[in-house]
């Protein structure tokens, strides 16, 4: 790590570095012991890894990065599985419903595969993940809670939370409705009859063997060890436990965790831990402005957005201002692909400053790709908007008559991209283009225009183009220019909104541009 970065990122205003300054703080010499700096996120695996699941782990792995920046100390993330978990209702969009249904309550590792392909329903869930985390490349470790309680690994911290049993009970008590306080315990048994993860009152029966004793779903008192499995904490207990178990020194959350995140904490200093440094998320909304759910349905999956952009886009969309409630909806994808292209391209004659804010630095962890793009995709867009149903030979074609040398082969990032352009105007651009006539000194401006490009040479530039563009908006009547901009927009392209029209010209060709003003002009 050179000097210069390490400067640079020290004083840097970037949030990943302010969050690493965190750790740096906390550890001013190390980690005692000189083990890693341990960072986790978690995992409910009752539902399939998405939109959510790849953002956390990404902006988590931003965090690391940028404390790889600052300091030389050895670092580990662990993506943790909470398997152990009972199963409270069945998913809408798993099969074998009513198979489910008759083991609700039980833990997830303890279920049949709805799916039929893995031993139990968390394990297929947990192979999901995995190959949805591999799939980016995420360095991480795999935990699975039911692993970590049946193997003793937890064990010890769980004797832990027997002898401060009290005290957990006065942290959390006070949270609780006053029903939920008559049957609250930070100790969930495991029935010996039914296998269900119980919601009853636990007596410690003695802390340092770690037995217990409570009343069955049978109506039986039971006194059985808490140990190896046969329990598992009430969820906040849990993420406490785990934190001063494993030694967790920094995990994010979304707002809606805040509660959570506070009273974990306090549990995590009553077992004598130290809670992780940390920071909270804003959550996503929809068009609407409402909390996007995965059970309303109103969301956008990843593999929606993968759809129709890159993942990079996505991870510049996640970047950005995370303490910040966003709309996330299919209408937001290609500003955040042109945004992403953008400070892409800025990146390389930045100082180094401007560098470590540069959002697409922590997107690469400093190793930015060099390739450029010589269309927007805003413009390709337009274009194949325009061209109505095209294949990616036929936009290529026009792009070459644009950009003399480019190539599917020499320009895989934008082959790829037409590939996504093709996609969104096909399910959200076509439908709602119509191309309204021309009337007012609009006809005469378009007339003006055919006109002039009719006059340019062959192969005239796009910045040619457009100051013939720009001249006629200035002298044609209209009362701004943007008048005149919305106007080629909704007769030529049929939307309100529209690219540098020099440019389109110039890769849609000026003959063809032509045939766009004579139909326009058809209709006035």
């Amino acid at each position: 790590m050179t000097t210069d970065l390490r400067s640079a990122a020290l004083d840097s205003k970037a949030w990943p570095f302010e969050e690493a300054r965190k750790l740096l703080k906390r550890y001013p010499d190390g980690k005692p012991g000189g083990g890693p700096v341990l960072f986790e996120t978690g995992y409910g695996p009752s539902g399939l890894p998405h939109i959510g699941t790849f953002n956390e782990v990404l902006r988590t792995t931003m965090v690391r990065n940028a404390f790889h920046a600052l300091s030389d100390q050895p670092t580990r993330l662990i993506a943790f599985s909470d398997d152990m978990d009972g199963l409270r209702k069945v998913p809408d969009n798993v099969p074998n419903g009513d198979m489910l249904r008759a083991h609700l309550g039980k833990p997830l590792t303890r279920i049949p595969d709805p799916f039929g392909k893995f031993d139990s329903f968390a394990a297929h869930n947990n192979a999901m993940l995995r190959q949805f985390l591999d799939r980016f490349g995420f360095d991480y470790d795999f935990a699975s809670s039911t692993e970590y309680y049946e193997g003793g690994r937890f064990d010890d911290a769980i004797k832990g939370v027997l002898r401060h049993y009290q005290g957990i009970l006065d942290v959390m008590l006070p949270t609780l409705r006053a029903e939920r306080r008559e049957t609250y315990s930070p100790v969930l048994p495991v029935s010996p009859t039914s296998g269900i993860v119980l919601q009853v009152p636990v007596e410690v029966v003695d802390a340092e063997a770690g037995t217990i004793a409570f009343t069955d779903d049978s109506g039986e008192r039971i006194v059985q060890s808490a140990l190896g499995g046969r329990s598992k904490l009430q969820w906040k207990v849990d993420w406490a436990m785990r934190w001063v178990a494993l030694g967790v020194d920094y995990e994010m959350a979304g707002k809606d965790l805040i509660d959570s995140v506070t009273q974990s904490s306090k549990i995590a200093r009553v077992l004598g831990g130290r809670p992780p440094e940390g920071f909270n998320y804003e959550m996503f909304l929809d068009e609407k402005g409402e909390k996007i759910s995965k059970s309303k349905g109103n969301g956008l999956s990843l593999d929606q957005w993968l759809t129709y952009g890159p993942e990079e886009s996505l991870a510049f969309f996640a970047y950005r201002e995370p303490k910040k409630a966003k709309a996330l909806h299919f209408g937001v994808i290609p500003r955040a692909v042109d945004d992403y292209w953008q400070f892409r391209g800025n990146y390389p004659t930045q100082e180094l400053p401007q560098k470590l804010g540069n959002p697409v630095h922590h997107i690469h962890d400093g190793k930015v790709p060099e390739a450029t793009l010589p269309v927007t995709f805003g413009l390709l867009l337009n274009l194949v908007g325009v061209m109505g149903e095209a294949s990616q030979e036929q936009v290529w074609g026009y792009l070459r008559n644009y950009v003399p040398d480019a190539t599917p082969e020499h320009d895989p990032e934008l082959d790829r991209l037409i590939g996504y352009a093709l996609a969104y105007a096909r399910d959200f651009v076509a439908p709602t283009l119509h191309r309204r006539a021309p009337a007012g000194v609009e006809i005469d401006a378009l007339r003006r225009l055919d006109a002039d490009l009719a006059a340019l040479p062959a192969g005239a530039s796009a910045e040619a183009i457009q100051n013939v563009v720009y001249e006629i908006g200035k002298t044609a009547g209209f009362d701004t220019l943007r008048d005149w901009f919305k106007a080629l927009y909704e007769t030529l392209l049929g939307s309100e909104q529209g690219p540098r029209m020099g440019s389109f010209i110039a890769l849609y060709g000026v003959e063809n541009s032509r045939r766009l003003i004579a139909e326009a002009l058809a209709k006035a």
